[in-house]
């Protein structure tokens, strides 16, 4: 069975502090996982901030490059992509979904604007004709049309159907894979599971696969085929999704289960900690 996305013994490291007292962070250690090429799936990252799980979406993106291991994508090193159109080609079939949509667009520029933008970069079409009609077949995939969005601003919509504009837009290009980094988290409660059925939607029509990264849990469970946790860059459980998350045996799963987490990073953590430490 080929592989689309292959992660082999994948670390990166960061150095921090000063010149005379700087240090080594393991943001992620030897992180290893295949996707098939064949059968999309939703492969879930699940892990607090600063478990590396962004890290690692970051490296697969190809905008960190690993100290040490390698990612291929399609049988290409990521980390060996040099030229421009050679990355243009890796962006087309590898998309990014990212955290809060309302920083994804600027509130002075019209929606329509980005969605045909990344028509032209990734299609190469020149007409109007052309680039609306191929605008409007991504925002039907997510339930909207080019009437109701063309010549808005992103503050005349709400947080989930930004999300679902940015969903369109990273499916113009024809993504065999969409890395998804926490989308849900900056979406009113209510709308979350529409996006949460959305991505499963894209899954099953269009043969896309999905990494979605998050803290979450209940969506993790829900949606997911396999999951890894992450803590502190390791790999603490992996395996299908139903399994891992429906009967955690790690300490530190045990500890994230039920948790309901801030957004502060340190309150997060110290949360975890103290489940961990069976003080809540």
């Amino acid at each position: 069975m080929s592989a689309l996305l292959e992660l082999d013994r994948v670390n990166k490291d960061y150095r921090i502090g000063g010149f005379l007292d700087s240090s080594i962070l393991h943001a992620v250690k030897n992180v290893s996982f295949t996707l098939s090429a064949e059968k999309p799936e939703i492969f879930t990252i699940v892990g607090e901030s600063g478990s590396g799980k962004t890290t690692t979406a970051r490296m697969i993106l190809g905008n960190e490059t690993p100290t040490s291991g390698t990612l291929r994508f399609m049988g290409q090193d990521i980390a060996g992509i040099r030229s421009r159109a050679d990355r243009l080609k890796f962006m087309a079939k590898a998309q990014p979904i990212f955290q809060n949509p309302f920083e994804a667009f600027n509130p002075l520029t019209t929606l329509d604007y980005y969605l045909y933008s990344t028509a032209r970069r990734f299609l190469g079409i020149k007409d109007r004709g052309g680039v609306e009609a191929a605008t409007d077949k991504a925002l039907n995939h997510v339930g909207l049309s080019l009437a109701e969005v063309r010549g808005r601003y992103s503050h005349e919509l709400s947080g989930g159907q930004l999300q679902r504009i940015a969903v369109a837009r990273a499916l113009i290009p024809g993504p065999r894979l969409i890395v998804a980094d926490e989308p849900v988290s900056m979406v009113d409660a209510s709308l979350r599971m529409s996006i949460v059925n959305l991505f499963r939607e894209l899954r099953d029509t269009l043969g896309v696969s999905i990494i979605y990264i998050t803290h979450d849990l209940s969506t993790a469970y829900y949606i997911s085929d396999r999951v890894i946790i992450m803590h502190r860059g390791d790999v603490v459980e992996a395996g299908d999704a139903q399994s891992v998350l429906g009967n955690p045996q790690h300490e530190y799963s045990r500890a994230l289960s039920g948790a309901v987490l801030p957004p502060d990073p340190e309150e997060a953590r110290q949360i975890i900690e103290r489940r961990m430490a069976g003080a809540v």
